[in-house]
């Protein structure tokens, strides 16, 4: 199981980081989110995978622990918000640019 997860852990990871470095606005958001989604699954897996364990302390001999899962809820709120600030601004710069080019130039357009 951990395997599974350091291995998705990775691949979200490194998909991010290739599509924030993408010249496209959209990219980046899509970056940004898999970025984020990384960051949510190490917070929650460092708090050690238990499978049937309630978050209890003292419900059972084995819990998991609530503060991975707290930060994680928190984080999520905050990707979200940062989602969809980071969209708003790529809609308004796409609307005035008429391109969704992070730098806001074209590539037809760059004098030689």
């Amino acid at each position: 199981m951990e395997i599974l997860v350091a291995l998705m852990l990775g691949v979200l990871t490194t998909c991010g980081v290739y599509l924030v470095l993408r010249p496209r606005t959209f990219s980046v958001v899509l970056g940004l989110t898999m970025l984020s989604h990384a960051v949510n699954l190490f917070l929650f897996s460092m708090g050690r995978l238990h499978s049937n364990a309630p978050a209890v302390i003292g419900a059972a001999e084995q819990h998991a622990d609530p503060l991975p899962q707290a930060l994680v809820l928190t984080a999520i709120v905050i990707s979200f918000a940062m989602t969809a600030f980071v969209v708003a601004l790529a809609l308004r710069s796409a609307l005035e640019l008429r391109n969704d080019h992070v730098d806001g130039v074209d590539k037809e357009e760059e004098p030689i």
